[in-house]
């Protein structure tokens, strides 16, 4: 169980002006914290993380890390970590709360350490969702990473087998790419890339062929963002 807190209160400092700015209000982890101050705490039912094998975190450890809203602030030296599992940015108070951003629609990226993270819409199905993505490659066309983990429920001992404990499993990151502004597309296959790329058509679809690009090699990836941002 985790303690949840809402960040609405950042949204009393948006104004007209605010957000034409293009510089970032810079503020410290001692405002960040006050902003975020609450009476009372909420609460969410969710996967215990005690007696599970394995993590749902990128990395389990808090790193130094700075956020930046959509209302153009800048907070510095956040403790952060990303939880994949439950696709939320946590951050420890200095009394060692740990504490998650419950209003990740603010946020406009998160760096943590050499990690950029991006929250940014993506197609699911028919449907628009929003999610933390690490930024690969940013331009006209963009690529992003976004991390998996599945939950295993544990198995209790049959006639030939032994009992296995709960799991986190980490899976095979998933590449998604992003044209300008607009949703970001989940690539998995040739395929998929073949139905993205509506513009410069043909000479993408000869960069595959030639590069033998796979979406599920990121050294490759990047090389086919590269050549389309320099068409």
């Amino acid at each position: 169980m985790k303690k949840y807190i809402s960040l609405f209160v950042i949204l009393l400092f948006s104004s007209a002006g605010l957000y034409a700015q293009s510089i970032y209000d810079l503020r410290n982890a001692i405002d960040f914290y006050e902003m975020n101050k609450i009476s009372k705490g909420e609460y969410r039912n969710s996967i215990s993380e005690r007696d599970i094998e394995g993590s749902p975190y990128l990395n389990d450890e808090f790193t130094p890390g700075t956020i930046y809203t959509y209302q153009k602030i800048q907070y510095n030296d956040i403790p952060l970590r990303y939880n994949i599992f439950n696709d939320e940015m946590e951050f420890q108070t200095p009394d060692e709360q740990i504490l998650a951003i419950a209003a990740p629609e603010i946020v406009e990226k998160a760096v943590v350490g050499e990690n950029t993270f991006s929250n940014i819409p993506y197609e699911l199905g028919n449907k628009v969702k929003r999610a933390y993505f690490i930024l690969l490659f940013e331009g006209k066309l963009s690529l992003y990473a976004r991390p998996e983990v599945i939950y295993k429920k544990p198995k209790e001992a049959a006639a030939y087998a032994e009992p296995e404990p709960a799991k986190f499993i980490k899976r095979p990151d998933i590449y998604y790419l992003r044209l300008n502004q607009q949703t970001a597309v989940r690539i998995e296959s040739k395929k998929d890339l073949e139905n993205f790329f509506t513009n410069h058509q043909s000479q993408m679809e000869s960069f595959i062929k030639k590069n033998k690009i796979k979406p599920s090699k990121e050294d490759k990836m990047i090389e086919l963002v590269e050549y389309y941002n320099s068409l």
